[in-house]
């Protein structure tokens, strides 16, 4: 039987994750353990015995960097890979690069984390997590899921909130489930759809 695989990581962490600051669309690199966990991800990938036809990321440093040291650990550093801004993260507006306690004392804890957990309430200047879903699921849909149905082997490294619309339809969740849904920085899950497009078996190698 033809494989459909399609994996997902989330980029190792920025040096903005680290100094708690709302990144969104701006582009920090990665941190040295963003380094590591992002080489962890393509040891684990690897010893699952995984290669890869293709591979997709946003348009920002820390999820091409975190791809190019998986595909590096993979052997597989020329896989053919499309960078699109469909994939970036949750544009924060108002918020980005502001430290997250002086946001909350800014606007008061409770309307940040409406802010934060909410899915359609957008900050000012900038995207709910229902937004962003607006701009990925297409992206998905029309680029991303052809290829796995037609047994292309694909790697996906983007960001939480991007990477959570991927996951929303992939496992059937609702607006609620998906805000409960965390995901490690530099954490692969694995993938195997049916032809259907459903997902016929999952592996979360966090941890």
């Amino acid at each position: 039987m033809s494989e459909r695989l399609l994996v997902l990581v989330r980029h190792g962490q920025s040096e903005w994750n680290l100094k708690n600051l709302f990144t969104g669309w701006k582009d920090p690199d990665l941190t040295e353990l963003g380094v590591r966990e992002a080489k962890e991800a393509g040891r684990k990938l690897k010893a699952q015995g995984l290669v890869f036809d293709v591979a997709f990321t946003s348009v920002l440093t820390r999820a091409q960097h975190t791809l190019d040291l998986i595909l590096a650990e993979l052997g597989q550093t020329g896989l053919p890979t499309s960078k699109n801004l469909a994939l970036n993260e949750r544009d924060y507006g108002d918020l980005s690069g502001l430290n997250k306690d002086d946001a909350r004392k800014k606007w008061g804890e409770e309307q940040v984390h409406v802010w934060r957990r909410s899915y359609d309430v957008p900050p000012p200047g900038g995207e709910s997590l229902k937004d962003t879903l607006a701009r990925a699921l297409p992206y998905y849909v029309q680029e991303i899921l052809p290829g796995v149905l037609n047994s292309k082997r694909t790697l996906v490294a983007a960001h939480g909130n991007s990477l959570r619309a991927l996951i929303m339809v992939l496992e059937k969740l609702s607006p609620e489930g998906i805000l409960k849904r965390e995901l490690a920085t530099g954490a692969p899950i694995i993938y195997r759809l049916n032809a259907d497009s459903t997902v016929a078996s999952k592996l979360d190698l966090a941890g």
